[in-house]
């Protein structure tokens, strides 16, 4: 692969800042929208604010750290899907119990890395148990996105749905004309042409005036840690297992496309950097964090593979996150905007679990049809169950059978392991 900057050469002042920028208009998007799914959900609307500044705090640190001493490669972070879906199938159990899990979890990977006990696990994920899992992270999205399409107090909900079809159909027409870093920064010019369209039509969404621009997140947002339940620590085990697979599929890429030396150092040094990312997360109160398999398109689309890119890309969102004005300013896309980009990202999900099916020849008998298909119809079931089902379930079970994306993976182990064993 012929790059313009390996992996550890480093960058002048204007060649880091205009890569870092290209970094940058990648990382906002993802971490504004993944992050404002669960701010929604808090009691007031000004805590919004307060939650994404520690959402941007993490993520520079925890970018910042993987760059510098954990994998050392070119790789974004940021919050993670599959870890959003758990909390918020798991909300009734209050952010407390939520927080103590991803915490506990995030040190529990950073033991299984440092130790050497993952590659044991690693074992069972066969590539059918991989799109399986990439396959359930799409599909159990799906309710949350009806949420943002169609949110409480929606006057005219029609109005929202066909601006969200509208919406997603032409950001799939200008993702097929655009090419190298234009289309890995799609999600960017679909927030903005989004909600340019969105206020044009349907008015100003008056949100918080009088923000700082600068105040560190401290005060109102307080976090709160609990000891969860074995329901809900064990919801979100297997939501972290998934979670550590994704990191390190995400890590060996990278390391395929640079030529990396090290590989397994790195990938050791990163699982454990995620792990402490997630602890500091749940400490924090906010989403755990992954390394994006995204990175590798990025690199591609720039012909960087330089790591101090990435420098200025997590000090910008270590700036963002000490600025009340600037999140409050980014977060005021309307949520409709934001669930058209969920679709966009929902379906890349399902079309990487479809490619790794194929070049893995995963699906080859009807049996393995049958290992992939059944935890996703399982978990379209769990996510649409009428919540008067939910809370007749023990609260002790409740995460685990009412967590679509948790019992579609049991199923999947399920099937793979022991009644479709080869």
């Amino acid at each position: 692969m012929d790059l313009r900057y390996g992996v550890n050469q480093k960058l002048g002042g204007i060649p880091a800042l205009l890569y870092g920028i290209q970094w940058l208009a990648v990382s906002v998007p993802i971490t504004i929208i993944l992050g404002k799914i669960v701010a929604v959900t808090l009691d007031r609307p000004e805590l919004i604010v307060f939650y994404l500044q520690k959402l941007f705090l993490v993520t520079g640190i925890t970018m910042g750290v993987q760059i510098l001493w954990g994998h050392r490669l070119p790789l974004l972070t940021g919050p993670a899907t599959v870890l959003l879906i758990g909390i918020l199938a798991s909300l009734e159990v209050g952010m407390g119990a939520i927080n103590g899990a991803i915490m506990i979890n995030g040190g529990l990977l950073v033991v299984l890395a440092v130790t050497g006990l993952f590659a044991s696990l690693k074992k069972l994920f066969t590539p059918r148990v991989v799109v399986a899992i990439l396959l359930l992270v799409a599909v159990t999205l799906t309710p949350t996105i009806l949420n943002l399409i169609v949110p409480d107090g929606t006057h005219s909900p029609v109005k929202n749905y066909v601006f969200v079809l509208a919406l997603v159909f032409l950001l799939y027409a200008t993702h097929g004309r655009l090419k190298g870093i234009w289309r890995s920064t799609i999600s960017v010019w679909a927030a903005l042409a989004g909600s340019f369209a969105y206020f044009a039509l349907f008015g100003w969404e008056r949100g918080i005036h009088g923000l700082a621009a600068f105040a560190p997140p401290v005060g109102e947002l307080t976090p709160v840690l609990a000891l969860p339940n074995l329901g809900v620590l064990f919801s979100f085990m297997v939501c972290m297992l998934a979670l550590s697979i994704n990191d390190l599929g995400s890590i060996q890429a990278m390391g395929a496309l640079t030529g990396a030396e090290e590989m397994g150092k790195r990938a050791t040094r990163g699982l454990a950097v995620t792990g402490l990312g997630n602890v500091l997360s749940g400490l924090l109160g906010v989403v755990g964090q992954v390394n994006f398999s995204l990175s590798s398109g990025v690199v591609l689309a720039s012909g960087c593979a330089s790591r101090f890119a990435l420098l200025p890309t997590a000090a910008a969102l270590l700036c963002m996150g000490c600025s009340p004005a600037a999140i409050g300013l980014l977060s005021s896309i309307p949520l409709p905007v934001v669930a058209a980009i969920m679709i966009y990202f929902a379906t890349a999900q399902l079309s990487s679990g479809l490619l790794m099916a194929q070049n893995a020849n995963a699906v080859q008998r009807v049996e393995d049809g049958l290992v992939v298909g059944l935890p996703v119809v399982l978990s379209i079931v769990v996510v649409f169950l009428p919540r008067v089902t939910d809370l007749q379930v023990p609260l002790l079970l409740r995460p685990i059978l009412t967590n679509g994306f948790v019992m579609g993976t049991l199923a999947v182990f399920l099937l793979e392991h022991i009644i479709y064993r080869k």
